[in-house]
């Protein structure tokens, strides 16, 4: 089982071919980038990597804000709602493709409010948890969600986002019951991860990598594929991990 991120970069401006649009030359003020997360989480670190060498190329500065909440659809929203000129777009996650399947009147119609434009790279997810906790394997984890249903918690960047998902299809693939906290962002789960106030967390792994090398987290490693407990799993064997046995 494998889950990723994949960010894209979605021009609300329809009508951005129109006559009117191509009447002066582009862009000829600041664009408007939203991102429907919170500051810091993998979802902003890597479009904000983009816009600062694109706005040079541009001529134009790219003006960030970060919208988070209600599992990107709050974003989604500011950036439907502006006019359709080419100076607002959308920095977000997979979660856009969910988003409609999972929120009740769900407000706008993606395929036509918005307008695609590029995919700019892909993330695995990993499960992470805090070191102040006992397990030292996937199997250690499971083994305690199933002592005591409902007492173990997982944390998400937001419903439906690839975090959920992820941490979803593990929970339910393993057969254990465990509570949902939903953040605005990623960094607010890792925040509560690293206090030991959620008890995992299916991080992309671009931000979960400085503090695995820190050894502030314990990642699950990359693993054969075996039974049932099978998640995303970084790839980089010599950082300190939860081990899945062989």
């Amino acid at each position: 089982m494998k889950s990723c991120w994949y960010p894209a970069i979605i021009a609300a401006a329809i009508g951005l071919g129109s006559g009117a649009a191509l009447a002066q030359p582009w862009p000829s003020k600041p664009i408007r980038a939203f991102i429907p997360f919170a500051a810091g989480s993998a979802t902003d670190i890597v479009p904000r990597a983009l816009f600062e060498p694109l706005g040079a190329e541009l001529g134009q500065s790219i003006i960030v804000e970060n919208r988070g909440g209600a599992g990107g659809t709050l974003g989604m929203g500011a950036v439907v709602r502006a006019d359709p000129d080419g100076y607002t777009i959308l920095a977000n996650s997979s979660a856009h493709t969910v988003a409609p399947w999972i929120v009740p009147n769900f407000p706008f119609d993606l395929t036509k409010d918005l307008s695609g434009a590029l995919m700019i790279g892909q993330n695995a997810n990993i499960l992470i948890v805090s070191p102040a906790k006992s397990w030292k394997t996937v199997q250690d984890l499971v083994a305690a969600a199933k002592a005591k249903p409902g007492s173990i918690n997982y944390g998400s960047a937001g419903v439906g986002t690839a975090t959920h998902i992820a941490a979803e299809k593990f929970r339910i693939a393993a057969g254990f019951e465990a509570v949902h906290i939903a953040y605005k962002g990623g960094a607010e789960a890792l925040a509560d991860i690293l206090a030991g106030r959620i008890d995992f967390y299916y991080c992309p792994i671009s931000t979960a990598l400085p503090f695995i090398v820190d050894k502030r987290v314990l990642a699950s490693p990359r693993a054969r594929r075996r039974g049932r407990l099978n998640c995303p799993m970084c790839q980089h064997r010599s950082m300190p991990a939860i081990r899945t046995p062989t």
